[in-house]
């Protein structure tokens, strides 16, 4: 081959590996990114996150955050309650990494603020309307019955086949997801009856009322109640009882999803939580054994 000929080869060949290379630095390799693999463990990541927002949700959080910790000790994650609007707004602030919430952000929040937040549904979970140990007789209660009851209607027992004496109304605060699902669901948008009434703002604090105050009656989330049944009698919603079974098959009612919310796409210990949230050791084993039901049914 004549010296130009080969020159020009190679001029062409280094040519060609440069405009390739430049090709390759254009477009970066796309990230690894975290596991989301349910049947992975937890994937350990340093540092600490906070969750805060609905009580209904806390027990399941805590338990998880626990075990995760456990598995994992350089990593801290911190739960509180205050409500599920509590949760979103924290969030929504960047107060907090985690917003556990009972209902959706689109419900509490703003569009634009709503739109801000990525949704990551946690569990099926389910409440049920408990009444103080001196209310006998009441064992179940129609929609109808309950609407009457929470509206102010009905004021003594002995109208649903109880004693003579005087309904106790025991509500949560506007903030609460409990107070917002039980009125979508089994109130059907009715405001609830501001008389003979007394608001507590957790459901650790709502048993302790409905146990302590005579004849009184609330909506508690049942994972709470699972565990204090002997301290208060839990009422059946048009003759179907509350359980993770009634739950999952949707046979009873009164159950919605549980939410847990991050400002835009979640990443560090905050996606590795979240992950941990949705395997299988969460899902699979944990929700069951606390008295929820997996989110994917």
């Amino acid at each position: 081959m004549p010296v130009i000929t080969r020159r020009l080869a190679l001029i062409a060949a280094v040519l060609a590996m440069t405009v390739t290379g430049c090709s390759a630095s254009a477009t970066p390799a796309p990230s690894a990114g975290p596991t989301a693999d349910p049947n992975a463990g937890p994937r350990c990541v340093e540092g600490s996150i906070t969750a805060s927002g609905s009580t209904a949700l806390q027990p399941l959080v805590e338990a998880a955050a626990k075990q995760y910790t456990t598995a994992c000790p350089n990593a801290t994650v911190n739960v509180q309650g205050g409500g599920s609007g509590t949760g979103l707004t924290q969030v929504l602030q960047g107060a907090v990494q985690l917003g556990n919430s009972d209902v959706t952000a689109g419900s509490k929040l703003p569009p634009t603020d709503a739109a801000s937040l990525v949704d990551h549904v946690i569990a099926l979970q389910g409440w049920l309307m408990v009444n103080n140990p001196k209310v006998t007789g009441v064992t179940n209660l129609t929609r109808q019955q309950a609407i009457d009851i929470w509206t102010g209607k009905t004021t003594n027992w002995k109208d649903v086949g109880g004693p003579d004496a005087e309904i106790v109304l025991i509500i949560r605060p506007a903030s609460s997801g409990t107070r917002s699902t039980f009125r979508k669901i089994v109130l059907q948008g009715q405001l609830e009856a501001t008389g003979q009434a007394l608001t507590e703002d957790s459901s650790g604090s709502v048993a302790t009322a409905v146990e302590n105050t005579d004849y009184a009656t609330s909506v508690l989330a049942y994972a709470y109640y699972v565990g204090q049944k002997d301290r208060m009698v839990g009422l059946a919603l048009n003759g179907v009882t509350a359980s993770v079974e009634n739950f999952a098959n949707g046979k009873y009612v009164l159950q919605d999803y549980g939410h847990m919310y991050t400002k835009g796409q979640p990443d560090g210990l905050t996606r590795a939580f979240v992950d941990y949230m949705l395997s299988n050791d969460v899902q699979h084993k944990l929700l069951p054994s606390l008295s929820y039901a997996p989110a994917n049914q």
